[in-house]
């Protein structure tokens, strides 16, 4: 079962250093958590985790069933020595699970990695297959970000959403998701932390669909809560009320008062839906001021640093984004003085270290140019992926570590400063 213990409170912010112990690893907090949506972080080896500081990594209930549920041909794993840094070795094959077979899901911590896993309850699929869709709406903002996601044009909705659950209608045809099958299948799946079944919603929802659509998902909590079977799997309650400050508080409140080991605040907000950044932090504020202050707090899909930062300072815990991964596969490498493209012919022949003072092992035991590394991503050779991916997560973990330092030490607020003025 899921244990946290707060360490140390900043005396200035919000700010808190604790540790959240689970069957299958301790997480010192805060902490950036991997996105590996389809149980594997792309481009990586499952040796190459652990090199990038990583402790915990979240995966997708909804991706992972329908692929396991459909899929005709072997699914792969990236399982096995890892190998010279430069080198990248042969997967694994693992078998798909039969049609509509739960139990040959694959535990992920067998199939990914050993350490900590989350799961998501795919109740962002209801809105990012649904009116996301419809509405042209991607997760979030940013360089090539609607390359590997959902489209930012007009699309068909795939999504009927009924009191009871929600139907979608997808490349792999009709299927029918609610509360008890989300945790049915993130039992399967072997989380040490899951998520309770909810709709989020978005900037573009009115107040009185996002008022039925709270209302449905503090239903949806109660009965996730009711289906559980499992006492080693901890799990979140989620916060909705879309923008609207007496729905947020009245659904953290609701949430908040539940049996859920932890907390997540949810929905599709803030400048990646074409709203002000000041409405993300609003919601933060609304929310975590009526939860439990003893219990853990995720917020879902935000990663950037300035949102890190502001996330830490209002009383976040974890918080997940695939910025790192997402962007290290189109040639966005991050460093202490922010992003650049290792794609721009301003690279080419650079001797330059991708950062200088990193220690990730591209940078210290590889020693790899920014020149080097240019070349390959021109080459479209899989390594360029996996090295700029190592790099990335290092550098967000990293990151966090010296986040957790400065809180321990009382000097967040000073750090917080200096690191974002050379942004």
């Amino acid at each position: 079962m899921l244990e946290f213990d707060i360490l140390k409170k900043d005396s200035k912010t919000n700010a808190r250093a604790g540790v959240l112990k689970t069957p299958h690893g301790i997480i010192e907090t805060p902490s950036y958590v991997v996105v590996g949506t389809h149980g594997a972080v792309r481009c990586l080896n499952s040796e190459d985790i652990p090199r990038t500081l990583t402790q915990l990594i979240i995966s997708n209930t909804y991706h992972l069933w329908r692929t396991f549920e459909h899929e005709p041909r072997p699914a792969y794993r990236l399982v096995g020595r890892s190998g010279p840094l430069g080198q990248v070795l042969p997967s694994h094959p693992v078998h798909g699970a039969g049609l509509d077979k739960l139990n040959n899901l694959p535990d992920l911590h067998d199939y990914m990695w050993p350490g900590p896993i989350m799961t998501d309850s795919g109740g962002f699929q209801v809105f990012s297959l649904g009116f996301g869709r419809e509405h042209g709406m991607g997760k979030f903002g940013g360089i090539d970000s609607r390359k590997d996601d959902i489209s930012l044009k007009s699309e068909k909705n795939l999504v009927r959403v009924t009191e009871d659950g929600a139907r979608f209608n997808d490349n792999y045809g009709e299927s029918y998701l609610d509360a008890e099958t989300s945790v049915k299948i993130q039992e399967k799946l072997g989380a040490d932390i899951i998520v309770a079944f909810d709709e989020p919603t978005s900037p573009r929802h009115d107040y009185a669909y996002t008022k039925k659509s709270l209302e449905r998902t503090h239903k949806w909590a109660l009965r996730s809560l009711a289906a559980r079977t499992r006492k080693d799997q901890a799990m979140y309650g989620v916060v909705q009320g879309g923008a609207f400050r007496d729905l947020r508080e009245t659904s953290a409140k609701f949430i908040g008062a539940q049996p859920f080991e932890g907390f997540a605040i949810g929905g599709s907000y803030g400048e990646s839906m074409g709203a002000p950044r000041e409405q993300m932090l609003s919601v933060i504020r609304w929310s975590a001021a009526h939860l439990p202050e003893e219990k853990p707090r995720h917020l879902l899909g935000i990663g950037r640093i300035e949102d890190v930062f502001d996330a830490v300072e209002l009383g976040m815990d974890t918080f997940d984004c695939v910025i790192p991964t997402r962007e290290a596969r189109h040639g966005s490498l991050w460093t202490k003085f922010g992003r650049f493209d290792i794609k721009k012919g301003v690279w080419q022949g650079s001797h330059m270290k991708i950062q200088s003072g990193c220690s990730c092992p591209v940078c210290s035991e590889m020693k790899l140019t920014r020149g080097k590394l240019r070349e390959l991503f021109k080459a479209k050779d899989l390594n360029a992926g996996r090295l700029a991916t190592i790099h990335n997560i290092f550098f967000f973990n990293d990151l966090l570590e010296k986040i957790r330092t400065s809180i321990k030490e009382g000097r967040f607020s000073e750090f917080k400063k200096e690191f974002s003025a050379n942004l």
